[in-house]
């Protein structure tokens, strides 16, 4: 199914929907529809990428394809029942790290809300709720590892919709070096643009593009700490996968190209609108005194 096909399709359906011309039963059909030409989309884009490793993707707790990424990722370290740790999970429904939960992992969470279930009983897992700071986001990461007895942590997961760079810089900083780390990038800047928000502690996204920094500056900053880029997710273009430079033999298959690695913005197909443009983003651009 081409763009164009799509497009017609989310025409329709707006047309529709406007008009009130169709059954609510009818209308949900057409959605499932547009869902299923995504899909189709998103499997070909991985058929044809340039990065091969973007085949694993699948999704089941994940927003779309990371889960299947993250699989593969720890299938070949060689990792049983590691222990996990993500920052910035929402309500807890929809998250990069329920997968490992689901496989048996021990964790926990940081975040802000409060999760929509009961977690009252497990064993494994630790929820922190906090507004997540500079100051406080490795206080909460000791807390988190001692309440599960471990030392050390396999995968870490950060999603915050803005302070990411600085949140990731201060973990790794502090030692928290894991073998797999996720980040947030804003898609909206391909190499080598270098490009992060300035910190602020009550940073709140508010759906523009004033977010989080770009796949350069990320790759820049995990460089420096001995940690190589996989893959970015096909299915958005919003997540980018970092491994330890120790375990690099085991992703030959993966160009070094950070061009061929590098995701655009997806997300878009699923709700229909990308982030919009901000005067702050622009102002940085224009204003900033150093290079990021």
């Amino acid at each position: 199914m081409e763009s164009k096909d799509l497009a017609l399709i989310e025409s329709l359906i707006n047309e529709l929907k406007v008009n009130n011309q169709i059954l609510h039963s009818n209308y949900l059909h057409f959605l499932n529809l547009k869902d299923l030409i995504l899909q189709k989309i998103s499997y070909d884009f991985q058929k044809t990428d340039q990065n091969p490793f973007n085949k694993f993707g699948k999704k089941c707790f994940s927003q779309t394809d990371e889960d299947g990424l993250t699989i593969e990722i720890i299938r070949r370290l060689g990792i049983q029942k590691g222990i996990y740790a993500e920052f910035g999970v929402g309500d807890g429904l929809e998250n990069n790290t329920l997968i490992l939960a689901a496989l048996g992992w021990s964790g926990f969470w940081v975040g802000g809300e409060d999760l929509a279930f009961d977690y009252s009983k497990a064993k494994k897992f630790k929820y922190i709720k906090d507004w997540i700071t500079l100051e406080n986001i490795s206080g909460h990461a000791t807390t988190g590892l001692n309440s599960l007895n471990a030392t050390s942590v396999d995968v870490i997961s950060l999603d915050l919709d803005g302070n990411d760079f600085y949140f990731a810089q201060k973990l790794l900083q502090d030692k928290m070096l894991p073998k797999l780390f996720i980040v947030e990038y804003s898609a909206k800047f391909p190499p080598p643009v270098k490009f992060k928000i300035d910190y602020s502690e009550n940073h709140q996204w508010i759906g523009d593009d004033y977010f989080g920094a770009s796949l350069s500056s990320f790759n820049e900053l995990f460089n420096q700490f001995d940690y190589q880029l996989i893959c970015c997710n096909s299915g958005t273009g919003g997540n980018a996968f970092f491994v330890k430079k120790e375990f690099i033999h085991l992703f030959t298959d993966v160009p070094t190209d950070i061009n061929k690695l590098y995701i655009g913005p997806r997300y878009f197909l699923y709700n229909l609108h990308g982030h919009r443009n901000s005067a702050k983003t622009i102002e940085l651009i224009f204003n900033r005194e150093e290079e990021y």
